[in-house]
């Protein structure tokens, strides 16, 4: 398996085990209009469902990191990094995770663990009328900054070959953005169909042109 290939398959972990849990989003959603049905329509109010709501947006939130650090995704602050040369962005980069990244990550899956292990021994609960064993969701912080670990090592790993070859190795796409504008002006009922076809071809030769662009580069 080459090291490209190697890349790939982290960041197909990352995105499949971020897309498992942003089911979480449904579920916390259901929970939250049954919940408002019955307090307002019903007046039964659930007592742990303020809890289970946290933990499970808390989950989503904190399973979600490989997956954006995948498809670099995170906030970044690049007023002059966007100009860089690939080496000097990847120079750069590998310097942060270096000096920020692996400290920081690996104080918090180790401090997880332990704050895991800690609620575990002493079956902790949250304090309402109807305690939650919390522990469970506690193990979540480790393996949350498992993932980002393993991803952010394939991250380093990718500036090193981009300081050797001058160029960045290609992440696998998740969305398509050309194919998402094609779906939206398809059902539209607002815009022609010949609108539609000359909004689309424009938006793919732009792709096109985009993509010619960076191959030459």
């Amino acid at each position: 398996m080459t090291i490209a290939k190697l890349l790939h398959a982290t960041e197909s972990a990352s995105t499949w085990v971020g897309k498992a849990f942003a089911w979480l989003i449904v579920a916390l959603m259901l929970l939250v209009v049954v919940e408002v049905f019955k307090r307002y329509l019903l007046n039964m109010p659930t007592a742990w469902v303020f809890d289970v709501s946290n933990m499970m947006y808390g989950t989503l939130f904190m399973m979600s990191g490989a997956y954006a650090l995948a498809q670099d995704a995170h906030v970044r602050g690049d007023f002059l990094y966007g100009s860089m040369k690939p080496r000097k962005q990847a120079f750069l980069d590998l310097v942060l995770f270096v000096l920020f990244f692996l400290p920081g990550i690996l104080a918090l899956t180790w401090a997880g663990w332990v704050y895991a292990g800690d609620a575990l021994r002493i079956h902790e609960t949250t304090f309402n009328a109807v305690p939650l064993p919390i522990y469970p969701f506690k193990f979540i912080i480790p393996l949350a900054g498992a993932t980002v670990l393993v991803q952010g090592v394939s991250e380093m790993v990718r500036c090193v070959l981009c300081l050797k070859t001058g160029e960045w190795t290609p992440r696998l796409d998740d969305a398509q953005e050309i194919d998402v504008v094609e779906q939206q002006l398809q059902g539209s009922t607002y815009v022609d169909e010949q609108a539609k076809q000359d909004a689309i071809a424009r938006a793919k030769s732009i792709d096109e042109a985009a993509r010619q662009r960076m191959e030459q580069e």
